[in-house]
């Protein structure tokens, strides 16, 4: 409760409390620090004058008066006048800002409640930020909250602890006195600084803090007087207005049409609406301790569940490491198995040919020594056999006796990618009775197409679900076997992905997720993508003075000037050939014809920057061109009917161009890389019709093919 009973200023419990208009509460001289002054033009003289004011107490508009920094800049500012300097802005103890004045009041002995008011004085409230000029009675217009005099003063009986100096900035120091009159603990510091015994101060009454407790308890209770008529005691309460008044009030102040009750049977009435109000909240504060309660065992609850899920976690994957040893033992084993197969085979095969080399060289140690005989009777009775032993024994080494019955190599290959995919797919489902992970979806194979480098794939539910998915995860690969990447996520159940590689296979599957957790994959499906690429020219991107006909095959242009057009289709991958027929060529323009990035100059000739890579061409010679950089010169031109081939060769990145089906000059550019469109720029004197569809000349493939 503490908190309630300080004041949002000064952070101290509240002084001579009152009450302002928005219901929260200020010391009156705190009241008084805050006051900022006001231009003539808002005072609630000048509006009663014209016949605005409606109510004594004038709200300035939230955006004229601009007292609070939302930023919380540290700083606030009057924003609509200038006779109000922007001013630097403090917290108080309770972390609320508050506003100094923009000049310091002038000293005075007088009380904050009957010291003069600087004229069309505004405050603003320090908790809601409400702004209000005050009226001719300054800050006596505003109700005392005695009733919060009282909790303070019985709040602070009920502490048992020493009472504290008042005005002690830092750490409050123990009180020494306390002055009757001013109604002001000190300690000794604080007394000889702020109240010297001299001056009117010297006949002020100090005594003991005990005694001073004592003699706050003991003074008798100030009646709550009319803020209107100083005089008169509240006795009936304004319904309308909802607020205590007096009888001058109803005779002759603006609450005399108004309906008002007795003060004492309201009084009876409020405190009883209160007691029910009180009952409400008191049962959602109980809800709140036992919620806080509940949230203390679920700390202790989380960290022994946790302690218990680490253990688990370490059990399965120590588990998974000591099967992995054992297949690793396994494999370890087959491994010696077929090494000590091996080398069986070869020992063998030393062995045995060992044996028939020792039997060979008996042999021919035989033969060599029957050769030396000079008998020739006696050598022909036995040459015969020892040939057909000598021929014998030389087949018998030519049938594959020399040559290796086992070879050095293991023919063993380890497969750990489906092990490796399966470690880094290695995560926590979660899984709840309650509310499941969606079904796996199904890919509805007759929906699924290619067109071009687009791919279209639907996918639903199964029939028979009763888990509903919040969406769908679409992952295609790259379309050279490598990882999966997600193109698309979202609740619709079709989707088109554009932008992929010409003649490439993408792999593509599908899951379903809800707040649970996601589903498994769908079946993997193949897609091929178009072998070669079919499209027209694009309006959209094309310079306003290029004319289309033809299904944006055919174009033309209304201009003198070289105008851009580009296809719709771009390239970053594989190889590309198009051509494009002469329609109409008049006064030997020079159209240029080539590759573009989409972001290409479209007033120029093809060429001119550094976005396009182009031949432009004559009746008689051609140029290529990038960067407006013009390279190699080549007799032979163009003219009606002729047809120009450009090649996109991105696999060796070379750009190629063809007349009449023979290359024009050398490859005209290398090392091209990135995303390119097909791109032509022409004038009125030319108009070209574009061909697609086509495959690569047979030519040059199979010089690729050689290279």
């Amino acid at each position: 409760m503490e908190e309630e009973l300080k004041c949002p200023v000064c952070g101290s419990f509240y002084r001579e409390p009152i009450i302002l208009p928005c219901s929260h509460n200020l010391c009156q001289a705190c009241a008084r620090n805050i006051l900022v002054q006001t231009p003539e033009s808002e005072s609630p003289q000048s509006r009663r004058a014209s016949g605005s004011g409606v109510s004594d107490y004038d709200y300035l508009d939230l955006d004229k008066m601009s007292l609070y920094s939302e930023a919380d800049s540290g700083y606030g500012s009057y924003g609509g006048f200038a006779s109000a300097p922007t001013t630097p802005c403090q917290k108080s103890p309770n972390g609320v800002r508050v506003f100094p004045p923009a000049m310091p009041p002038p000293p005075t002995h007088l009380s904050p409640a009957l010291a003069p008011v600087p004229r069309n004085s505004c405050i603003t409230c320090p908790q809601c930020h409400r702004s209000l000029i005050l009226d001719d009675r300054g800050l006596r217009g505003f109700p005392k909250n005695r009733v919060l005099e009282g909790v303070i003063d019985r709040y602070q009986q009920s502490k048992a602890a020493a009472l504290k100096c008042q005005l002690c900035e830092k750490a409050p120091k123990e009180a020494t006195v306390m002055c009757e009159q001013c109604d002001v603990f000190y300690c000794d510091p604080c007394r000889l600084r702020c109240h010297p015994p001299r001056g009117p101060l010297a006949k002020h009454r100090l005594v003991p803090p005990a005694q001073g407790r004592v003699s706050r308890r003991l003074s008798p209770r100030k009646v709550s007087t009319c803020t209107d008529h100083e005089l008169e005691n509240h006795s009936m309460y304004c319904v309308q207005c909802k607020m205590p008044v007096c009888y001058q009030c109803l005779e002759e102040g603006k609450h005399s049409s108004h309906e008002v009750k007795a003060l004492g049977a309201m009084w009876k009435l409020h405190k009883s609406q209160l007691s029910q109000a009180l009952n409400g909240l008191s049962d959602r504060a109980k809800e709140a301790k036992e919620f806080l309660v509940q949230l203390r065992t679920m700390v202790q609850q989380i960290q022994e569940n946790s302690v218990e899920f680490e253990a688990c976690l370490v059990a399965q994957c120590d588990a998974l490491i000591d099967a992995l040893n054992r297949r690793k033992a396994q494999l370890l084993a087959r491994v010696n198995k077929e090494h000590e197969h091996k080398l069986k085979v070869v020992r063998d095969q030393i062995s045995h040919c060992t044996v028939k080399l020792r039997q060979t060289t008996g042999l021919m140690e035989y033969c060599l020594e029957v050769i030396k005989e000079n008998d020739p009777s006696g050598f022909l009775q036995i040459s015969d056999a020892l040939i057909r032993r000598v021929h014998l024994t030389e087949d018998q080494w030519g049938k594959g006796t020399l040559t290796p019955r086992m070879t050095t190599d293991f023919d063993l290959s380890l497969d750990t990618s489906p092990l490796l995919q399966s470690i880094h797919q290695l995560d926590f489902v979660q899984v709840k009775a309650s509310s499941p992970v969606p079904a796996t979806p199904i890919l509805q194979l007759e929906e699924c197409c290619t067109h071009n480098n687009s791919a279209t794939l639907s996918w639903k539910q199964p029939p028979l679900s009763t888990v509903a998915a919040e969406g769908y995860i679409l992952e295609l690969d790259d379309g050279s076997g490598g990882q999966f990447r997600e193109v698309y996520v979202g609740k619709e159940t079709m989707c088109t992905v554009d932008g992929l590689h010409f003649n490439s296979t993408y792999n593509a599957r599908v899951k379903a997720f809800n707040k649970t957790g996601v589903s498994p994959y769908s079946k993997t499906l193949v897609l091929q993508t178009s072998e070669v690429a079919w499209f027209a020219f694009d309006p959209g991107s094309a310079h306003s003075d290029i004319i289309f006909s033809n299904d944006n095959l055919t174009v033309t242009c209304s201009s003198y000037d070289d105008r851009v057009v580009l296809g719709k289709t771009g390239f970053s991958k594989g190889v590309h050939y198009w051509e494009l027929t002469i329609d109409r060529y008049d006064n030997h323009p020079d159209p240029a014809f080539g590759v573009a990035r989409i972001d290409v100059m479209k007033d120029v000739m093809l060429g001119k920057d550094d976005k396009a890579w182009a031949m432009y061409v004559d009746n008689n010679r051609s140029w290529f061109m990038n960067n407006n950089s013009h390279t190699n010169r080549t007799e032979g031109g163009i003219t009606k009917g002729a047809t120009v081939g450009v090649l996109l060769d991105l696999n060796r990145k070379t750009l190629t161009f063809f007349i009449n089906n023979e290359q024009q000059g050398p490859i005209a550019f290398e090392n091209v890389e990135g995303l390119f469109f097909p791109a032509v720029s022409l004038n009125r004197n030319v108009q070209v019709t574009l061909h697609t569809g086509l495959p690569v000349p047979d030519f040059y493939s199979s010089r690729a093919s050689i290279a």
